[in-house]
């Protein structure tokens, strides 16, 4: 869940000064600076026998080698004697997709154990309350937070909803990682955004629509603030825009039975009945649907972020129903949500607690096996965020983003071909990842960020913390 932003006026930032806030009616900033350029090898890397979970249509585990050509992936298994500008050896290392988390709320992260114990409306209630003080620069320093943690436990792409997302957008670009940004949109009446929020979206998508790390997106916030116009607005953007469309779905049964009285029918119905829903959309929780919806989201091919240590934390009632989702042919990613309703943002937690979770529920041990889970946090992610044909497995042609775990690590012992997707499914330590790679370069090596240092990243998450916290 994400809280609504007020617009506090601009401060002093730790990276700067907030230039060109806002006006009113859309927000207006002067020109996104141009992206930072590549910084993959220009030439050639070479993974010298690592053991390979390469997320392949066959899901093959192998030991061999990893050519990597300009930010892809150019040879996996055995490539004789080639050389490479560079060469590794990954003998100790397991080399594995990097992880994609389908729903977060990144810059929240400086929150983290401030609305702790509490029910739904008791956590809103207190995120409402420091979301209205918020402004560009302590976005941008717990996004920068946020990202520097899921860097390190292995995720290299995730999918966000929030506001002020330019703040975000810098983030990613200042540390290297994949950013699918949705700008939250909801009723002008209910919105704290100055000016109309679908056109804030719409700005948001035309200033960072070319950049190599940021894909933003529209995300209509929820059903309980976005009416029938706003829903069929952003979904117009989104297909004029050749966009993703990002939302939250049927996470409580208080959103559930509110709709149904205002509207006469549950959220997935009821969008399905407007005219909503439809390819290229990713609902965040979908714990409360019938089979009928089930069938709904299907035929209409929307996804769904499975959160599953957010739901069990904000005690939410249910459990979303993950296995009939993919019996039914709805595609399943997994989302960490907010630190401030997990919290965490470990793909790797979330792989446990959701495969523990269904086994649990369904009197099954069966329920998500280990595999599953790993397509859950690769694959499936991928293509939930539109990539995947360019993401989410070690295949040729694809990007180059890896995740190098090492084997020598307790969680990673005994280190066996078959055993390696159940420790990263039910074992694996954050401490466990090394490096990691983005298109090819290395954005953490040796469990230190490359890009920038940690220091600065953690001094400045303090001094927004102090502020928010203070309230």
């Amino acid at each position: 869940m994400v809280a609504e932003w007020a617009g506090a006026s601009p401060k002093e930032s730790p990276f700067g000064t907030a230039e060109g806030w806002r006006t009113g009616t859309v927000y207006i900033r002067p020109r996104v600076p141009p992206a930072v350029p590549p910084r993959a090898p220009a030439g050639s890397t070479l993974f010298r026998g690592a053991l390979l979970v390469t997320q392949d249509p066959t899901r093959r585990v192998l030991r061999g080698d990893l050519r990597v050509e300009d930010g892809r992936i150019a040879a996996v298994g055995a490539v004789g004697k080639s050389r490479a500008d560079t060469e590794v050896d990954a003998s100790q290392y397991a080399i594995v997709p990097g992880f994609v988390n389908t729903h977060t709320h990144v810059a929240m992260s400086p929150l983290r154990g401030i609305a702790d114990d509490r029910d739904l409306g008791g956590f809103l209630e207190r995120l409402f309350a420091i979301d209205a003080r918020r402004g560009e620069p302590d976005v941008e320093a717990g996004a920068a937070l946020g990202i520097a943690e899921m860097l390190l436990s292995g995720t290299t792409s995730f999918l966000d909803l929030y506001y002020l997302e330019d703040a975000v957008a810098r983030a990613v670009e200042r540390l290297g990682i994949r950013g699918f940004l949705g700008w939250a949109v909801l009723d002008p009446a209910l919105t704290t955004q100055k000016g109309i929020p679908v056109e804030n979206a719409r700005s948001f998508i035309g200033r960072w629509k070319d950049h190599e790390r940021v894909t933003p997106l529209a995300a209509p916030q929820g059903v309980y603030v976005c009416s029938e116009e706003t829903w069929l607005q952003t979904r117009d953007l989104a297909r004029a825009t050749g966009t993703l469309c990002h939302f939250h779905l049927s996470e409580t049964r208080r959103e559930v039975h509110e709709l149904q009285e205002k509207v006469g029918d549950r959220p997935a119905a009821w969008l399905e009945r407007i005219g909503f829903l439809g390819p290229g959309m990713v609902a965040a929780h979908g714990v409360w649907l019938t089979r009928r919806e089930i069938e709904t989201l299907a035929r209409r091919q929307v996804g769904i972020a499975h959160c599953a240590s957010s739901n069990l934390k904000l005690a939410v009632g249910g459990v979303a129903p993950v296995v009939e989702l993919r019996a039914a042919g709805v595609r399943v990613g997994l989302g960490t949500d907010s630190v401030a309703s997990n919290n965490s943002l470990s793909m790797l937690r979330e792989m446990h607690v959701a495969g523990l979770l269904q086994k649990h529920h369904r009197w099954d041990a069966g329920a998500l096996p280990a595999q599953t889970l790993l397509d859950l946090a690769t694959v499936e992610g991928a293509y939930l965020v539109g990539r995947g044909m360019d993401l989410g497995s070690l295949e040729v042609g694809k990007q180059a983003d890896l995740v190098l775990f090492r084997l020598d690590h307790p969680t990673l012992t005994p280190a066996r071909p078959e055993a390696i997707v159940s420790h990263l499914a039910y074992a694996a330590s954050e401490e466990a990842v090394d490096s990691v790679y983005v298109g090819g370069e290395c954005v953490v090596r040796h469990r230190a960020l490359v890009r920038e240092p940690w220091s600065g990243i953690h001094a400045a998450a303090e001094r927004t913390a102090d502020a928010l916290w203070s309230g």
